[in-house]
C-alpha cells in the first residue's frame, strides 16, 4: 500500500484559546516505530481532556469551571491531567476509530486491515499497573485529529462491530472513564447510582453502564434532554440542579453518586448519600472547588475515590460490551476535521446529548 508523505491534522500549538487549533493540509505523516501500528483514523471523538489540556484548566492556579478559552494564569509544571508539561505542537483527539494499515517492527504484519479503536492509557509494558508510569493518547503523544496516527499495537483494539467509525469514536474515552468510575465504587445490582450531567458523553455512559450491572439508575439534566437520557436506560430522570435535591428524590435511597460535574451542586449530592455510600469522580466541568463538611463524610461512613487511570482490563471489557451489543453509541453530531474549532464550540456549549466527533 502506498500511503502519503503528509496528511491533513489539526494541531494544538499551545495552552490558549481556540486560535491554538491550526489546521494543516500537508502535516508530516508519522510512521509507526517499533511495537507501533500505523491506523488510517476514521473518526475521532471529542472529550473534556481535549479542552482541559489545551486551556491549561488541570493547573492548580486555575479554579472555575471548565469553559474554551485560554486561562491567564497557569502554573508552568502543572497544566495537563498529569501535572506534568506536555510538548507543543501536538496533535490532541483520544477517541480514535480506523483501520491499521502499516505495522513496526515486532508486530504482526497480519493486524493490517483490522479495524480498531484505542485503548488511550499509554502504560509501561514491564510495570503496567504504575500509575505513575502512564501517559494518555493524544496528550503524551499525538492522537487522532489528523487522517493518520499511531499507537502502541496493545492499544489498538480489534473491534467486530455493524457500528459506523463515528459511532464507534464515541467509545474510548466516555465509556471506560465510565466503567473505571464504576468498578472503583464497585457498584452492584444492590446499588441506586446518581448521575449528574447525565446528558454528556460519561454522563450518558454511566447510565448505559450502571443499567449494565443492574443497578437503579437516577439521572439529572436539562429538562429539553429528559427524553434523550431516558432512552438510555435511566430508571428517573430529574432536573438538571434542584434546588432541594432530597424532596425531589422523593425516598429513593442513593448508595452511589457517580460525578463528572462538581460545582456548586456538590454539597447536596453528598447530603443524600445513604450510609455507607459511595461517592466516584473523574471530573468537575462546573468547578473543582467544593465545600465539604467533615462530619458529613465520617459521621454517614462515606467513602469517597477518585478515578482517572484505570485498570488494564476496563477496555477491552468495553469492546466486549460492544460487540454483544449491551452498550450503544450516543452520536449527537459529527463535523469536518477542519471544522474541529466549530466541533468544540458545540461541544463546550452542552446543548448536545452523548458524544460529538469529527471525521478525517
Amino acid at each position: 500500500m502506498t500511503l502519503p508523505e503528509t496528511m491533513r491534522a489539526v494541531v494544538t500549538m499551545g495552552h490558549g484559546d481556540m486560535d491554538q487549533l491550526v489546521y494543516h493540509t500537508d502535516w508530516p505523516r508519522p510512521d509507526p516505530g517499533p511495537g507501533e501500528v500505523l491506523v488510517r483514523v476514521g473518526a475521532c471523538g471529542l472529550n473534556n481532556t481535549d479542552v482541559n489540556t489545551r486551556t491549561g484548566w488541570y493547573s492548580k492556579a486555575v479554579t472555575g469551571a471548565t469553559s474554551g478559552g485560554g486561562h491567564d494564569r497557569l502554573n508552568e509544571d502543572d497544566p495537563s491531567w498529569g501535572g506534568a508539561p506536555i510538548r507543543f505542537p501536538r496533535i490532541q483527539g483520544a477517541d480514535l476509530c480506523g483501520t491499521i494499515v502499516a505495522v513496526g517492527a515486532g508486530v504482526d504484519p497480519g493486524r493490517v486491515g483490522e479495524r480498531v479503536i484505542s485503548d488511550n492509557w499509554l502504560r509501561d509494558p514491564l510495570d503496567p499497573l504504575n500509575k505513575d508510569k502512564t501517559g494518555y493518547f493524544g496528550s503524551e503523544c499525538d492522537g487522532g485529529f489528523a487522517e493518520y496516527a499511531t499507537l502502541p499495537a496493545r492499544n489498538a483494539l480489534a473491534v467486530n462491530s455493524p457500528l459506523s467509525d463515528a459511532e464507534l469514536a464515541t467509545f474510548s474515552c466516555s465509556y471506560s472513564t465510565a466503567e473505571g468510575m464504576l468498578t472503583r465504587a464497585a457498584v452492584t445490582a444492590a446499588d441506586t447510582v446518581l448521575v449528574p450531567g447525565a446528558s454528556g458523553g460519561v454522563g450518558g455512559a454511566l447510565v448505559q453502564l450502571a443499567r449494565r450491572r443492574g443497578a437503579r439508575v437516577v439521572a439529572l439534566a436539562s429538562e429539553a434532554k429528559h427524553a434523550d437520557v431516558a432512552r438510555l436506560g435511566a430508571d428517573l430522570v430529574l432536573p438538571r440542579a434542584p434546588a432541594d435535591l432530597r424532596a425531589v428524590l422523593a425516598g429513593e435511597r442513593i448508595t452511589v453518586v457517580a460525578d463528572v460535574v462538581g460545582g456548586p451542586l456538590w454539597p447536596r449530592l453528598i447530603d443524600i448519600l445513604e450510609r455507607g455510600g459511595r461517592y466516584t469522580c473523574s471530573g468537575a466541568i462546573a468547578g473543582p472547588m467544593v465545600e465539604l463538611d467533615l462530619r458529613t463524610l465520617y459521621l454517614r461512613d462515606l467513602t469517597f475515590t477518585g478515578s482517572t487511570v484505570i485498570d488494564p482490563e476496563v477496555m477491552p471489557s468495553i469492546v466486549r460490551y460492544i460487540e454483544a451489543g449491551e452498550i450503544r453509541p450516543a452520536l449527537a453530531a459529527s463535523y469536518r476535521l477542519e471544522d474541529l474549532r466549530a466541533a468544540q464550540t458545540a461541544f463546550i456549549a452542552k446543548a448536545h446529548t452523548g458524544n460529538i466527533v469529527v471525521l478525517p
